[in-house]
C-alpha cells in the first residue's frame, strides 16, 4: 500500500467487528479524534460511544484478532468501513465538533491525500472516485467560508470567484465517473459528490439547480436512508417546491425525535421559519440549536441569526 496510516486503517478495519465498532476504533486509534468527536459524528452521547469503544477492544482481545495487513482478495470488504473512516476525518476538518475553529485544514488534507491513495489502490471501484470528488468539492470553497473575523459565510453568500476551480474541475470529473462506473445503479458517495457538483458549478445562488438537488437525495435516501439525508432533503425540497412545504417535512423529522442532539436541524427549522416570516417561532428553534451547538463559530453564527429576528 501506499502510505503506513492506509495500511493501518485496512488492518484496523476487521470484519469481524461491526461497521460502526471498526470506523470509531480506526478514528480512535489512527484517525487522533477524541472519543467526543467521534460521538459527535455518530450522533450519540459521548458515554455511549466510549462503552462502544471498550466493547470493540474486548472483543480484539477475546477472539484474538490479529492486527495484520489483509491480503489483496480482502481488501473489498474492508472497503466500506475505511471510505467511512476517510469521510469522517474530512468531515471533522471541514466543521470541527469542538473547539473555536470550524475548519481543521490539516485533517481536510489528511483526507483528500489518503482518497487518492484509494483511488489509485483500487481503481475498479467506482466509490472511492466519489469520496474524493465529494471531499475536493466541499474543499474546493475553503478559502470563503470564514471572513475574516472567523465568522462562518454561508454558501448563498461566498464569493465563487474565490472558490478553487481547478478542484471544482476536478472533482466534478470524478463525481461523474463514479456516477457512471461499472453499470451499476451508483453509490451513496457518487450520489453526494453529484448534488455537491451542482452547488459548485452554478455560477451564482440564485441559479442552483435545486431541482437536480432534490432529485438526487430522492435516490440518496434510497439507498442510503438516514435521518440526516432526510433533514437535506426536506431543504432541498424547500428550495426547490416551496418553503412551506420543505417546513412540513422538517417537522415530520423533528417530531420522530431520531435528530433530537442535533443541531442542525433546529438550524435549519430556524431558518425556514425566519424565510417565512415567522419569527417568534424562528428564535425559539435557534435558542434549541443554540443549547445543542458546540462549535464557537457555529455558536456565533446561530447567535447573529437569532438576534435578527428578535429585534
Amino acid at each position: 500500500m501506499p502510505e503506513d496510516r492506509l495500511r493501518l486503517i485496512f488492518t484496523c478495519c476487521h470484519p469481524a467487528l461491526a461497521t460502526e465498532a471498526q470506523v470509531a476504533l480506526t478514528l480512535r486509534t489512527l484517525g487522533g479524534l477524541s472519543t467526543e468527536e467521534i460521538a459527535h459524528a455518530f450522533l450519540v452521547p459521548a458515554p455511549t460511544m466510549a462503552q462502544r469503544l471498550v466493547r470493540a477492544k474486548a472483543k480484539i482481545r477475546a477472539a484474538r484478532i490479529p492486527y495484520q495487513v489483509p491480503p489483496d482478495d480482502a481488501l473489498a470488504e474492508r472497503l466500506e468501513a475505511v471510505l467511512v473512516v476517510v469521510y469522517l476525518v474530512f468531515n471533522e476538518g471541514y466543521a470541527a465538533s469542538f473547539g473555536a475553529r470550524l475548519v481543521r485544514h490539516e485533517l481536510c488534507e489528511q483526507a483528500i491525500r489518503l482518497g487518492r491513495m484509494l483511488v489509485e489502490l483500487l481503481p475498479a471501484h467506482a466509490e472511492p472516485k466519489g469520496l474524493l470528488a465529494l471531499m475536493l468539492l466541499h474543499d474546493s470553497r475553503r478559502e470563503t467560508r470564514l471572513d475574516g473575523s472567523g465568522d462562518i459565510v454561508l454558501l448563498e453568500e461566498q464569493d465563487r470567484a474565490r472558490w478553487d476551480h481547478a478542484q471544482i474541475d476536478e472533482g466534478a470529473a470524478l463525481a461523474d465517473v463514479a456516477l457512471r462506473a461499472g453499470g451499476r445503479p451508483p453509490g451513496p458517495y457518487a450520489l453526494q459528490a453529484a448534488i455537491a457538483a451542482v452547488h459548485a458549478q452554478a455560477p451564482t445562488a440564485a441559479a442552483t439547480d435545486w431541482r437536480q438537488i432534490t432529485a438526487l437525495y430522492g435516490l440518496l435516501a434510497r439507498v442510503h436512508p438516514t435521518p440526516v439525508v432526510e433533514l437535506n432533503q426536506a431543504v432541498a425540497v424547500a428550495m426547490s417546491s416551496g418553503i412551506e412545504r420543505g417546513l412540513v417535512l422538517v417537522d415530520e423529522l423533528d417530531h420522530r425525535g431520531e435528530l433530537a442532539e442535533y443541531h442542525l436541524l433546529p438550524a435549519a427549522r430556524a431558518e425556514l421559519l425566519r424565510r417565512l416570516g415567522r419569527h417568534a417561532e424562528a428564535a425559539e428553534a435557534y435558542r434549541r440549536a443554540l443549547a445543542l451547538v458546540s462549535n464557537e463559530a457555529e455558536r456565533r453564527h446561530l447567535e447573529k441569526r437569532l438576534r435578527e429576528v428578535v429585534s
